[in-house]
This record gives C-alpha cells, structure tokens and sequence, in this order.
C-alpha cells in the first residue's frame, strides 16, 4: 500500500523502488511505503511486468536511506523504513516546462490540437507552452512520429499541460505577430473549451431525451389508435 505518513518520498520513487528490489531483502510492502507507490506496483516491477523500465537509483548513496536503515527493515518485515534526509529538488529556471510524468504520454495529442487549430503559433512558442521539442513538433506535423497513427489532437487546457490563460496569451501574442486578428470573446464569456464542451453534450442528452419522450407518445398514440379500429372493426362484424 501507498505510504499515509506525512514523511516525504524520495525524488525519484520508481527508480528508488528498482534499486530497493533489485538489492535489499526488503517486503514489498516496506518498499511500496516508503517509495509512496502501490504495492502492486513494486509486485510488478519485481516481476519485470511494469510497462516502463526503471534505471535503479541507489537511496543509501544520495543520502535518502542508510545502510543501517535497511538492515532494520529486512530484519524486521514490519519495520517501517525512516527517511534520513529528504530529497531537494531542482530548481528549473531554463528549458521547456516541467511536465508530469503521468501527463507526458498526453502531450502529443496536445501538440497536434496546436498546430491544427493555431498554425500561426510557432514552434518554438509550442515547446515552451507544452514542454517538449521541436524534433517532437515536427514529426508531429509532417507524421514522422512514431505513434502518429493514435495521436488525437486534445486541447492542452483540458489535458492539463497549460492554464487557459497561458494558451490565450501565446494564441494573442502569435496572432498579433502575423497580423491576425485574434477571435473576439462575447463579452461575459469566460468559459473554457472544457466547460464549452460539457454544456454541449448536456444541451445534445437533453434533446435526445425529450426527443425519446416525444417518439414515445407518438407510439403509444398510433398503438390506441389502433386497438380502437380494430374493437370498432370487431363490433362491425
């Protein structure tokens, strides 16, 4: 199980949890606690069953763990492993955007939403908004990449790689670049293409609902109607 303590987890979880599999005689649920993963996760990377492969990082090394610390652990299955010194992160002050990485594999869907509805953006305006390359832009764009065949262009905001606001300042500073006027915004309406969309489909359910509503009164008055024809056509004979 995930670790519930307020105790930080290594920099680099995965690769910490790889190490920990690959060289300790560590429970799987010590490593998944304090790695702050899944148990099921550590199973599978034990397993060689994890979709991605980590490169093992060694916690004792950058200072996360002693060897000591692990000593306990393995001599004891119920051992709760302490953090000795929490990690620092980098800071980035140059470079593309820092992703996460669970959104990573949504960026090329956000690279073509881009470059189809926004050609005037560069690419050097692209990378710095969504955080990727301009190799990556252009494979996308002449269909080079290597999985262009499931790549469905998703607007960014929705998928959570840029704000609405960052989007519509590259949009506004791009357009005014190429002298494009920019679309006007009706006046009160700051809705996002996320809330665009949701009103949409709510606005299609509820015709399609009074649509079957209205379908199902028309049927059940030809079916009256027809049982009365057929008690009038009975009392005839």
């Amino acid at each position: 199980m995930a670790q519930g303590s307020t105790q930080p987890t290594p920099l680099m979880p995965h690769a910490t949890a790889t190490w920990l599999v690959d060289n300790t005689a560590l429970s799987f649920e010590q490593i998944a606690d304090f790695c702050g993963l899944h148990i099921l996760e550590v199973q599978a990377m034990a397993d060689d069953l994890a979709g991605s492969k980590y490169t093992g990082r060694d916690p004792v090394h950058v200072g996360e763990l002693t060897q000591a610390e692990i000593e306990r652990g393995q001599a004891d299955p119920e051992y709760k492993l302490q953090m000795q010194q929490a990690p620092v992160e980098a800071t980035r002050t140059k470079g593309p955007r820092y992703t996460p990485v669970s959104k990573r594999q949504d960026k090329p869907d956000g690279i073509a939403w881009v470059l189809r509805s926004h050609p005037e953006i560069s690419d050097a305006q692209i990378s710095k908004l969504i955080g990727t390359t301009r190799n990556t832009i252009s494979a996308i764009r002449e269909r080079t990449h290597w999985n262009i065949q499931n790549i469905q262009p998703k607007d960014p905001v929705t998928l959570g790689l840029c704000s609405q606001r960052e989007l519509d300042a590259v949009v506004a500073k791009a357009a005014k670049r190429a002298g494009i006027e920019a679309a006007e915004v009706p006046e009160g309406d700051s809705r996002s293409d996320k809330e665009k969309l949701i009103e949409e489909l709510r606005a299609e359910r509820e015709a399609a609902t009074k649509a079957a509503g209205e379908a199902a009164q028309e049927a059940e008055a030809e079916a009256w109607l027809a049982a009365k024809r057929a008690a009038e056509e009975s009392e005839a004979k």
